[in-house]
Parts: structure tokens; C-alpha cells; sequence
């Protein structure tokens, strides 16, 4: 096992790696820093442009590769990501936003998992029968409310209880108050943060896992060996519980593990409503300031996840079926 988490974890390293320079490539000749400079009024002197372009290796007139070996220099000898067209170190950023980002997409996700698999074994267990049919149709509907109606919905909501209750229960803006002291009152203040952007990302994802759990649950039950087992004197949701959900839990748990990264970077519209500086919101701001530094080492923390999501998915595969062996 140890070998071979040793060679996907090498493999995965190589291809980040590249992917990561493509990345650069590609960010140089789409986002052009120099542009920020542009429409300005008085007009920035074009020497004053080169020479902080210059400072910060986003000069478009410098030769790309002469730009590229000094970005990749510094990232392998100082692990130095660069700088942002007004100075803002690359490295800050990421590391602040990183934690505020796991903040709210790690508890969304282990939640919206959790009532995922429920339903579908919930639902499976009881085909056609009016739970099922009201827990699929509360799923569509959520399935397809956009991100921004649900945030919204939420907003209101939330401001009329704290006026009906005369304080201040959920907060709609921010991560963390400023004037928070000792660990008690820090913990209840960050979960009346937490409370309504994890409840937007809970309502409008789990739909997807419960329809996958449920299908996927649905072809298992009615498989030779859950009959089986039924046979042999289990009932039926011992025979579920026991063989036919352990099978059918593979899949889910890959599309879970594979679905990590685009929460980290994708929750671009609830970061923004609820004002949390997280990896989403970061990444918008990379791509509209012409953020080249930024853009690329958004773009590979986000292979980075993809990778741990895949070794992740390997092992839960190995712990789930006992068929796997690995070589």
C-alpha cells in the first residue's frame, strides 16, 4: 500500500508540475498586467509602467522564458509565487484565503455527503412509496435553484429572525467579527458566520449525491449476491446495510473526493454574497486585475487538490471493496 501511494503520490507531483507551467504560458498571453495601467488620467508614463512591471516579473516586453525562469526559480529555491501588478504577495494571499476557504467548503461538504447518502439510502429502501417521490422532489427543486436565489432567500430569512429575536443570532457578511476574545466566544462567533454560507452550499449540492446514492443503491439491492445474503436468513436492511450499500458507496465516494477542488475555487457566488476573502473570490479577482502570479498559483493549488482528491479516492475504493488489491 505504502509503495503504492508512494508512486500515485509521485506521479501526481510530476503532472502538477506540469499543468503548473502550462498555466504561466497560458496566463501571460491572456492577462496582460499592463493593462491596468490603461485609460488612466493623467496617463502613467510608460517608463513608470516598465519599471514596476519590471519589479514584479509581469513585464510583457521581457522575453517569456527570461520571465518564466525567474518565476520558477523562485517558487523551487524560496517557494516564492511572486507578486500581484500592485505588489500584493502571491504567498499571503494564498495562505489566508486557503483557511477561509476550508472554513466553510470542508464542514459544507462533509455535511452535504452525509444527508446525500441518507436520502438515497433512505429513498432506495422505500422505491415508489410517497417518502421517496417527496424526497426527490424536494431534491429537483433544490438541484435547481441557482446559487444567488437560495443565498438571498437565506439573507432575508435570517434578517427577520434576528429582528424578531431583537439580536443578532446569524451574521450575513464576513468570516469573523474583529473584537472577539477568548476561545468560547470565538467559537460561537464563527459559527453564526458559518451557519447561513454552509447552509446555501448544503441546500443546492446534495441533491447530486442523493440521486447518485439512490441509483446506484437501486441496482445493488436487486443483485444475486444481496439475495443471497437475504437468503441466508439477513433482512432486508441488514442485506442493504451490510452488502449492497458498501458496493454502491464507491462511486459516490470518488465523484465526493473529485468534487473537493471545484468547491475550494468554485464557491465564487456564496464567498461573494456572504463577503468571505476566500480561494473563489481570490480567483475572480486574479482573472479581472490581470493577476498572472495569482492566476497560476490559484490554478495549481487547485491541481494540488485534485490530486489529494484522486489519492483519496484510491483509498476509500481499497477500504470499501475488498476485490481491490493493490500490487
Amino acid at each position: 500500500m505504502i509503495r503504492y501511494l508512494v508512486r500515485r503520490i509521485a506521479g501526481w507531483l510530476l503532472m502538477i508540475f506540469v499543468a503548473t507551467n502550462i498555466t504561466y504560458f497560458l496566463a501571460n498571453h491572456y492577462l496582460k498586467a499592463r493593462s491596468n495601467f490603461v485609460g488612466r488620467n493623467p496617463p502613467v508614463p510608460q517608463d513608470v509602467i516598465n519599471g514596476t512591471l519590471n519589479q514584479y516579473n509581469l513585464n510583457d516586453q521581457v522575453n517569456i522564458f527570461e520571465r518564466w525562469w525567474i518565476w520558477i526559480t523562485g517558487i523551487v529555491t524560496r517557494w516564492d509565487w511572486g507578486r500581484s501588478p500592485v505588489g500584493e504577495s502571491v504567498n499571503d494571499q494564498i495562505g489566508f484565503r486557503i483557511w477561509i476557504s476550508a472554513e466553510l467548503v470542508l464542514g459544507a461538504t462533509i455535511i452535504m455527503t452525509l444527508l446525500g447518502i441518507a436520502l438515497g439510502v433512505y429513498t432506495a429502501s422505500r422505491q415508489y412509496k410517497l417518502s421517496d417521490r417527496v424526497a426527490q422532489g424536494t431534491s429537483i427543486i433544490t438541484l435547481n435553484i441557482p446559487v444567488v436565489v437560495a443565498a438571498l432567500g437565506i439573507v432575508l430569512v435570517a434578517i427577520q429572525f434576528n429582528q424578531a429575536v431583537g439580536s443578532t443570532v446569524f451574521y450575513v457578511v464576513g468570516a469573523q467579527s474583529d473584537d472577539i476574545s477568548g476561545f468560547g466566544p470565538f467559537l460561537v462567533d464563527k459559527a453564526q458566520h458559518l451557519i447561513l454560507p454552509t447552509l446555501v452550499l448544503v441546500i443546492t449540492g446534495y441533491a447530486g449525491t442523493h440521486f447518485l446514492q439512490r441509483s446506484l443503491l437501486l441496482d445493488n439491492i436487486n443483485a444475486d449476491y444481496v439475495r443471497t445474503a437475504r437468503a441466508k436468513g439477513l433482512t432486508k436492511a441488514q442485506a442493504v446495510r451490510r452488502h449492497a450499500l458498501r458496493t454502491s458507496l464507491i462511486p459516490v465516494a470518488t465523484q465526493v473526493a473529485f468534487s473537493i477542488p471545484a468547491l475550494f475555487t468554485g464557491a465564487i457566488l456564496t464567498e461573494t454574497i456572504f463577503a468571505w476573502e476566500g480561494m473563489g473570490r481570490y480567483f475572480a479577482k486574479t482573472l479581472a486585475t490581470n493577476d498572472v502570479h495569482g492566476a497560476v498559483a490559484t490554478a495549481a493549488f487547485g491541481a494540488l487538490m485534485t490530486a489529494i482528491g484522486a489519492i483519496l479516492s484510491d483509498i476509500t475504493i481499497v477500504v470499501l471493496d475488498p476485490r481491490v488489491r493493490v500490487s
